[in-house]
């Protein structure tokens, strides 16, 4: 199905300059697009492909306008508007309402008639399924789990007992939700397994990466915040808690009962210790190593970059004698004084 350039601008609150009738039916990059396909450019970096790009439209900031040869659609924030009109010209498939053959459901489980499951489910006792969620194929959702409105739960997810998930939750494939938080107690040299009787609590419009995991609270809950964006690979400990729209990169690890406040943003590969807390509006570069409570909003990092051997080496040696060196230091300043 196409659109009209203007109908698209409309969408994301935009201005036409050019053709507001040409049609659009596509998404596609500056350099590949042709007839009836719309690109976008984020900042100046990026007009090479601009001056000879043979999309119809392209959507842009009003900076990079003076460069576009077609039409375009000017906005403050291309990307956004991007997202906006990609999601309109190349909706997700809706399968038809439908129980597979091969699902198990236990038979005091509610599921909206116009849902879907997919083949190889299991849905557990008491479970609450909600108007137009699709369960895909390989799912386990066991008792006591209730799934808003809209969710969406790809291949192979495992919904551990008594979560809930709010409404337009996504999770894609081998997603976990409410394993066992890590919670073990020493006694006299052996461990001993710390029952986890909190459960998950997920927001609205979250979406988690895949092979995520967000582990269930030991006593209290662990809690995803409305608008939450999660990458693949990330671990989850029990009873974090992380502020709505908050968005987080691959690979970071968030250790047991550290609260993250909203609107954050989180690099890959970010190590977060346990029991600190993070405010509102905070960026930790990719890398990372969070080690105690940030309380003010601003961007943070902190990391030594890797080197070559040898070199690495001598630093290390050196950063060894740096307490001697500063006794050192402290000490002639003082003959100085």
């Amino acid at each position: 199905m196409s659109y009209t350039l203007q109908h698209l601008a409309d969408l994301v609150n935009g201005e036409v300059v050019g053709d507001p009738k040409v049609q659009i039916a596509s998404i596609a990059t500056l350099d590949k697009a042709s007839q009836g396909q719309i690109g976008f450019l984020i900042n100046r970096k990026y007009l090479a492909p601009l001056a000879v790009t043979q999309a119809s439209a392209v959507i842009l900031p009003s900076d990079c306008l003076e460069s576009c040869q077609t039409n375009a659609i000017v906005v403050k924030n291309p990307h956004a508007a991007y997202a906006k009109i990609a999601m309109l010209l190349h909706p997700t498939a809706m399968p038809v309402a439908a129980v597979h053959a091969s699902a198990v459901v236990e038979a005091d489980a509610s599921i909206a008639s116009d849902a879907w499951i997919g083949a190889n489910t299991y849905i557990g006792r008491n479970v609450q399924i909600g108007q137009g969620v699709q369960i895909h194929a390989g799912t386990v959702i066991e008792e006591d789990v209730s799934i808003g409105a809209g969710s969406i739960l790809r291949a192979n997810v495992t919904i551990s007992r008594d979560c809930h998930l709010g409404k337009r939750v996504l999770l894609h494939p081998g997603v976990v939700i409410g394993a066992d938080g890590f919670g073990q107690a020493n006694d006299e040299g052996c461990w001993l397994k710390v029952p986890q009787i909190g459960r998950v609590i997920i927001g609205d419009d979250v979406e988690v990466g895949a092979n995520t995991t967000i582990d269930r609270g030991s006593i209290e809950d662990t809690r995803i915040g409305d608008g939450v964006k999660l990458d693949n690979l990330i671990q989850v400990a029990h009873n974090v808690e992380i502020g709505a729209h908050t968005v987080i990169a691959s690979s970071t690890a968030i250790a047991g009962s550290t609260k993250i406040g909203c609107h954050c943003m989180i690099a890959g590969a970010v190590g977060i210790v346990g029991h600190i807390e993070i405010t509102d509006n905070v960026t930790i570069l990719g890398m990372s190593m969070v080690s105690k409570s940030i309380i003010h909003a601003g961007v943070y990092g902190g990391s030594i970059p890797a080197t070559e051997n040898r070199k690495w080496a001598k630093q290390l040696a050196n950063m060894r004698h740096l307490g001697d060196i500063l006794k050192r230091v402290k000490k002639l300043e003082h003959e100085k004084d």
